[in-house]
C-alpha cells in the first residue's frame, strides 16, 4: 500500500479487489472490533445473499448483506471495498442501507422508547426498611 493511501482512506477503498467479511464490518463501523465481527458470523447473525456466511469469506461490490447486531437489523448493499477502518464519513460511502430496513429500524426504536417512557429509576438505594420490604414482597410467591 502506497503512502498516500495510507494518508487518504479515500484511496484505500479503491485500492481493494476482494476483503474478508469481517475485515469489511469493521472497517464500514457496524462492529467495534473484528473479533465481535467474527462472533455475529460465527452465530448466524450476518447473512450474505441470504446465505450464512463465514468470516473468511471474500466479499465484492454488490453484495447483499442482511446484519443482526443487538436489537437492530440493517439490510444493506456493498457499494465499496475497504480494509482499513477510517472516518465515520468514509465508512458511509462503502454501503447502502434499503430504505424498508431504515423504515423498519426507526420504527423498532420508536416502539422501544416508548416502552420506556413510564419508567422512573429509584433516586438512590434503597434502605434497610426498604430492603426488608423487598424481601418481604419476594417470599409471597414462595407460599
Amino acid at each position: 500500500m502506497t503512502r498516500n493511501a495510507r494518508s487518504n482512506p479515500a484511496q484505500a477503498v479503491e485500492a481493494v479487489a476482494g476483503v474478508r467479511l469481517d475485515l469489511w464490518l469493521w472497517a464500514a463501523r457496524f462492529f467495534k472490533t473484528r473479533s465481535l465481527a467474527k462472533h455475529a458470523i460465527e452465530h448466524g447473525r450476518i447473512e450474505v445473499g441470504g446465505q450464512r456466511a463465514k468470516a473468511s469469506r471474500t466479499l465484492r461490490e454488490g453484495d447483499r448483506l442482511k446484519i443482526e447486531r443487538g436489537e437492530e437489523a440493517f439490510v444493506v448493499e456493498v457499494l465499496a471495498l475497504s480494509d482499513q477502518r477510517g472516518p465515520a464519513t468514509v465508512a458511509r460511502t462503502l454501503y447502502r442501507e434499503d430504505a424498508a430496513s431504515r423504515e423498519a429500524r426507526e420504527r423498532q426504536r420508536a416502539l422501544r422508547a416508548a416502552a420506556r417512557t413510564g419508567y422512573r429509576p429509584p433516586s438512590s438505594k434503597p434502605d434497610k426498611r426498604a430492603r426488608r420490604l423487598i424481601r418481604a414482597l419476594g417470599d409471597i410467591d414462595a407460599t
